[in-house]
């Protein structure tokens, strides 16, 4: 029996769920969708939602299982809440800021907004270790390379870690 994953995000759409399921499951690798349901009529005078339309897309993201909700209008997604992606390398970096990032003007160090408007973190793991090195020197160096980029560019984190101009 597989284990149950006790805790999942639920992530509150207007009626987009099964696109951005869809979407995400373009970009993200071991990803599938495994169950969509839909509106009946019980509870219309609370949903409102039309009869036989979409209600949840249950999908993984890389083996993560996430929930869409076509839930109305009512809450927007803020960035309060972000995805973040671990990548190994500058190559998988510029693969997740060109699929995801679809608002130019929210790119801020290493974070992205989608064209559903959900945020996404896009880091090197590498960085992680950067800025909690003891070496409070080298990490804050790591720390204010990282502040003036939109996407970020590894060899130059590193590069501002290590002293190297």
């Amino acid at each position: 029996m597989a284990r149950l994953q006790r805790i999942s995000p639920c992530l509150w759409f207007d009626d987009q769920a099964e696109d951005a399921a869809q979407f995400y499951c373009s970009v993200f690798d071991n990803s599938r969708i495994t169950r969509t349901t839909y509106y009946g009529h019980a509870g219309f005078e609370f949903h409102g939602r039309p009869e036989g339309s979409v209600m949840t897309v249950s999908f993984e993201l890389d083996g993560n299982p996430v929930t869409g909700l076509n839930g109305g209008p009512i809450f927007k997604f803020s960035e309060a809440i972000s995805f973040q992606i671990n990548c190994e390398t500058q190559d998988e970096i510029d693969y997740f800021w060109n699929a995801l990032s679809a608002v130019p003007q929210a790119e801020q160090c290493g974070w992205v907004k989608d064209k559903f408007d959900l945020s996404w973190q896009i880091v090197p793991v590498q960085l992680f270790e950067m800025i909690a090195d003891p070496d409070t020197k080298k990490s804050q160096r790591a720390m204010d390379a990282m502040m003036q980029m939109k996407k970020l560019d590894l060899a130059a984190l590193q590069r501002a870690f290590a002293g190297e101009h």
